[in-house]
Parts: structure tokens; sequence; C-alpha cells
């Protein structure tokens, strides 16, 4: 391990307050993504199911609503960082104060982030009515439907999302094993402990998990009596495409112990290994896995045509035309009565409305969809950002490189920037969700309607085999 490197960020940002702040990253994500898709007229509570146990409840004046979720589901979730930040940040301030950043003092007062972590923890299981129960009662529902529901259940939007976002922690799910381990007699928070025997085998194994869970997630839409199609299989082999990632990585050691008897123990220190063919497996699996989800993203998860066969069809820029008695913010997609879809039968080509904007479907951008809700601009920075961290976090998936580099401030930001592209994610799956629902309905009532206007009533259930 480079002290030179490891210790600075070691003795003032160790590893478990690193967990918690990325932790806490993950939260304001989450809240900024409700808050950008209230804006945006899109009731994300009735979207993403989370205030109900159904998905996409029905809108019309002859389908009673079960329940109905909050105007502002981001307030809880704000207040819920708040909270959490706040505790945190004290544990972390008291931590800096207690060592004055002096290596010596740093496993002397390693009581402190472990008193930070434990009371996170508590609060998140505590069954009292205090720090936004509800909030902490829906994520731990969803975890625990997540892990233990049976292959009969059925897969819900929210469940998908949930497992999606959690894929995007998967190395923060093994830094909390590490930190775990550093937190315990005669660990040390200057340096990652020493993994050996079976142990070795614990890190990938907890970095699999959110990859397990979606990868199930995908079988048991295969099964379902409803399923026809064999993208549930393509969407589980992407899943599946991530395990040999990760255990190539710990079969690394193996490499560097063979290398070393030929090169001697400086090889140790050394991140590329080409000469080895497990290496050259484990990198190729990276690039394998990378480039699968980086298409499924666009294609699936995001409805874009780039990685789709061109079609004949001309594309130019999409015109919108806003309807002002359309564009409101009372009105709002998957969520409100308010909300129609308007066909226009003596036109050349059909409309929708979503959001307030017309888009002429025979006229939209290369590489995109007739629908966008989000300016122009949007999609291909975001595809161009998911690209290059699609790439970088594959190599983050590899248990072997946290020897290495797990006091590098490099690895930390590329932790960040994985919770980044996440967070950019969400925005284009709930939104090609939100397009794909309305489409759909459109299409039945438009059969039992007139043509001059149609309800908005989005379906029951969403299609989980479409994402990430």
């Amino acid at each position: 391990m480079d002290l030179g490197d490891a210790v600075p960020l070691s003795t003032s940002f160790p590893l478990p307050f690193r967990v918690l702040f990325l932790i806490g990253l993950g939260i304001l994500g989450w809240a900024t993504n409700l808050h950008g898709l209230h804006l945006l007229g899109i009731d994300a509570g009735s979207a993403l199911e989370l205030y109900s146990g159904r998905a996409f409840l029905p809108t019309n004046s002859s389908s009673p609503r079960v329940s109905s979720s909050p105007r502002v589901p981001y307030v809880p979730v704000y207040r819920l960082f708040a909270g959490y930040t706040t505790w945190c940040f004290a544990g972390w301030s008291f931590f800096r104060l207690a060592t004055h950043s002096n290596t010596m003092l740093v496993d002397t007062f390693k009581y402190i982030p472990a008193l930070s972590s434990l009371g996170v923890l508590t609060t998140l299981i505590c069954p009292f009515e205090l720090c936004q129960k509800r909030e902490r009662d829906l994520f731990l529902q969803s975890a625990a439907r997540c892990l233990f529901s049976s292959m009969d259940s059925p897969v819900y939007f929210s469940d998908v999302v949930f497992a999606d976002v959690f894929t995007s922690f998967a190395k923060v799910l093994g830094d909390v094993w590490l930190s775990f381990c550093m937190l315990l007699p005669g660990g040390s928070l200057l340096s990652p402990p020493a993994l050996n025997g079976l142990s070795q085998w614990i890190l990938p194994t907890l970095m699999s998990l959110p990859y397990i869970i979606r990868f199930r997630q995908c079988l048991i839409e295969h099964r379902s009596p409803t399923n026809t199609s064999k993208r549930p299989l393509l969407n589980a082999l992407k899943y599946a495409s991530s395990f040999p990632v990760i255990f190539l990585s710990a079969a690394q050691r193996i490499v560097v112990l063979e290398l070393a008897e030929v090169k001697g123990e400086l090889v140790t220190r050394e991140p590329w290994h080409g000469e080895h063919p497990l290496f050259r497996l484990w990198l190729l699996a990276a690039v394998v896995n990378s480039l699968y989800s980086f298409w499924w993203d666009l294609t699936n998860d995001w409805g874009l045509n780039l990685l789709k066969p061109r079609s004949a069809e001309s594309r130019s820029n999409p015109r919108p035309l806003v309807l002002p008695s359309l564009h409101s913010k009372a009105s709002s997609i998957a969520g409100s009565s308010d909300a129609h879809i308007v066909s226009q039968s003596h036109t050349s080509s059909s409309h929708q409305v979503l959001g307030g904007a017309i888009y002429r479907h025979q006229s939209y951008p290369y590489g995109l969809r007739p629908v966008l809700l989000y300016p122009l601009l949007v999609y291909p920075l975001v595809m161009f950002f998911n690209l290059v961290l699609r790439m970088t976090w594959s190599i983050k998936l590899s248990s072997h490189l946290h020897s290495q580099s797990e006091g590098s401030t490099l690895m930390l930001w590329l932790e960040v920037a994985e919770v980044l592209r996440r967070w950019m994610w969400v925005f284009i799956r709930v939104e090609w969700e939100v397009v794909k629902n309305v489409q759909h309905k459109s299409q039945i009532t438009s059969t039992r309607t007139a043509p001059e206007e149609v309800e908005l009533m989005p379906s029951n259930r969403s299609d989980p085999t479409d994402d990430d």
C-alpha cells in the first residue's frame, strides 16, 4: 500500500465516514430525483408505487383510488437527508477535533466512526415515529421484497429501481464489510484488513448481492404466465455478466502470487499484469459487462434508438407546441386525472401531450425517440457520461484493486461519479416508463373513445424487465 497517498485520506476521512458520506449522497440524489420529476409534472409517487402496493393507480372517476401519494413526496426525503447529514457531520467533526490530523491518534478514536455508524443503523430500524419513519419503512419494505419475496410474487417497478440503484452501491457494500473489519479490535483505519483464506471471498460475494437480486427479479419475470418475451432472459444475462468481473478480480491474488515468484515482490505494487491469462480474462469480462450494460441502458432502459437498426424515417429536431391549458403544474403524468393524451385525427402525423408539450411522432432527432420530456441537450450528455462511467464502474467492481487504492482520493471520486451516473439514469428511466405506459394506455382507450380526447389512466403493472 502506498502510504504516501493512503494515510492522509485515511487520517482525515477514514473509510467508515466515506461510506456514510456516499450513503448520504444517495439519499440526496433520491430526493432530487423525486423533486425533479415533480417539477416536470410527473407524479413520482404513483409512477414508482412509493405509497401503495399497486403500480400506477387508476385516475378516472369510475375507478376509485386505493390510496393517493403526497403532492410533494420529496420533502420527507430532504428532511431525512438533513437529519442524517447533521448526525454524520457532527461525528466526523468530533473525530477531526479529537485526532488533529495526527495519524497516531486515528485508531485511538476509531470508536467515533463506530458510534456514528451504529447510530445510523439504529435509527434505520427504529420502530418509533421519528426521523421520517414512513420513508424508512418504505426502504425496509422494498429491501425485504427484493431479498425474500417468493418466485411467484410480482415484481414492481419501484423494487426494480431500488435494486438497480443498489447495484451502484455494490462497491459501497464491500466498503461496509471492510469498515466493519477495520473497526473491530485489532483492526486499523489506516489500512484495509488482510483478506486471506475463505475471507477473501466474502468481499466479492457481498458485492455480488445487488446483481443477484436483479438477476432473480429477471427470472421471476421470465416465469410469469403473462410473459412471452425473451427480454427477461437477456436482461438476466446482463446482470450475470457482472459475476465474472467480480470473482475473476478476487482470483487476481493467484495472478500476483504466480508473477511474484518470477519477478519478485515489486510486482505486487503494479496494477497491470497483462502477461497472465487470468488478468486478460478479467479485463475482457469487464469490457463485455460495460458495453452490454451501456447498450441495455440506451435501448431498453431509456428507449432510445441510437444503437437500434436505423429506420428509413427522416429525423429532425422535435417541435414542441405548448398548450397553456395543459402546461400546468397541477396536472401530472401518471398521477392526475387532469392529464390527457390528445390525438388529432385531421393531421398527417399523431401528436402526444406529455408535460404540456406536443412532439411529432414521425420527426425526432437521430438516435433518440419520438417523445422527449427533457431538453434535447440532456440526452447526448447523459449518454456520453453513462458510457464513460460504465467503463470505469466495471473496473471498480474489482475487489483486488481495494488493497492498492482504498485510501486513494481517485477511488472515492469514482464512487461519487457512479452515484451521479445512477442519479441521471433514474430521470431517464422513469421518463421512459411513464411514456411507455401512457402510449400503451392510449392505444387501448383510443379504440373505445372518441379520437378527440382520451383520459390518461396508466396501467397497474410496469414491465420491470426493461431495467438496468
